[in-house]
């Protein structure tokens, strides 16, 4: 695994694209399975799948059928048509989750669903306020970032929509504070992915679910990046053996494409009249057909077990090196780190492994498609084996 050092470049956008990313020194070319080429000829491990979306690798035979297929059949049509590829995926997604959420609405991105999941925690309990926990990423949107930690770094509105009470992970004790006869949501993400893969107590989950049970306010499970089988479990919530009132979850929905969605219940289905909610692309015939191929494939290919088993494996043997502790879960993880994470990656990449940052900097994320094997966690323990403490 050991390359030459890549040739470090300027972290600039570009002549035509705004200068709003830090960009990492390699531009991939071409990807297969787990595996990036880089421009330079180099190639990479990928154990980041590009921020949790190439849930399944790269060049997947499936995804690239269905992919073909659909847009030889049917490019587009909005949803002021019924298409039968919507209401299969549909149908597909809502049997993959809780047995309870059974509706689904299709979105583009996370922090859109999120929106609507917002939105319909709203129209359900015409009260004004949400419960957010510390840490949180829900996206850039102006309901989504009001409920997103550090938003005040770049939120730029002037006003925030609704009024939010923040509780820090796993107290308890707040969390029982924070409720009130006006409180219309809790949100929360079970493990908690750009915090560093933190993942939520089971103590605090399931007094999350209780509260908001006996104040009448829903409970939303942003699953935007621990769902889609990313934890082993086909949603993280389901874990715990808590039934959410809504699911969000984006990502590695499409495999690559982009789509999201809403879950929620009939409970919730029957508060939402037509015109409440509304998307130009979402539900589009080729996120759709992804969406139906990506939980055949995760289903046909049996990988949940893999997920638990290897991302078990890296928990147990990654403490090596630089890495003083491991949280998360399944193909989720967080690798604390002794010396400034930054560094670490830098040197994960000179032996040809991608990984990724989080808000915590002394933490190593990573977010491997499923398809990972143990031979690529062998090359994984390996290189942190060989980076100095």
């Amino acid at each position: 695994m050991n390359q030459p050092a890549a040739q470090p470049q300027a972290d600039v956008a570009g002549d035509c694209l705004l200068d709003v990313f830090h960009i990492t020194p390699v531009e991939p070319v071409k990807a297969e399975g787990v595996w990036i080429t880089a421009k330079d000829g180099r190639r990479y491990l990928d154990f980041y799948g590009g921020h949790a979306v190439a849930l399944l690798g790269y060049g997947h035979p499936r995804l690239c059928a269905t992919l073909d297929a659909q847009a030889r059949t049917l490019f587009f049509q909005s949803n002021a048509v019924d298409i039968a590829v919507r209401r299969r995926a549909a149908e597909r997604l809502v049997k993959f989750g809780p047995k309870e959420l059974t509706r689904a609405f299709f979105v583009n991105s996370g922090a859109e669903a999120n929106e609507n999941a917002l939105r319909v925690a709203f129209l359900a309990t015409r009260r004004p306020r949400i419960i957010a926990v510390t840490g949180a990423f829900h996206g850039r949107t102006a309901g989504a970032a009001a409920i997103t930690a550090g938003h005040e770094k770049w939120y730029a509105y002037p006003n925030k929509p609704f009024d939010v009470t923040w509780v820090p992970v796993d107290d308890v004790a707040a969390l029982e504070k924070a409720f009130g006869i006006d409180v219309a949501a809790i949100i929360l993400e079970p493990v908690q992915g750009v915090a560093g893969a933190k993942d939520l107590s089971p103590e605090f989950m399931k007094a999350a679910r209780a509260l908001a049970t006996c104040w009448g306010a829903l409970f939303i499970s942003d699953e935007v990046q621990c769902g889609m089988g990313r934890t082993g479990w086909p949603f993280a919530v389901m874990a715990h053996g808590i039934v959410p009132d809504i699911i969000t979850t984006a990502k590695g929905l499409g495999g690559g494409f982009p789509v999201s969605a809403v879950l929620v219940t009939d409970a919730l289905a029957a508060v939402v009249k037509k015109g409440d909610l509304g998307t130009t692309f979402g539900g589009g015939p080729l996120a759709c057909a992804m969406v139906e191929t990506v939980i055949d494939t995760i289903e046909q290919e049996d990988l949940l077990p893999r997920v638990r088993r290897l991302g078990e494996r890296i928990r147990k043997e990654a403490v090596v090196g630089p890495v003083v502790g491991v949280q998360g879960a399944g193909y989720l993880i967080g690798l604390r780190t002794r010396r400034p994470a930054k560094e670490v990656l830098e040197q994960l990449r000179a032996k040809g492994i991608m990984a990724g940052s989080a808000g915590d900097p002394h933490i190593v994320r990573l977010l491997p498609p499923l398809v990972l094997e143990d031979a690529h966690v062998d090359l994984l323990i390996a290189a942190l084996k060989e980076i100095p403490a």
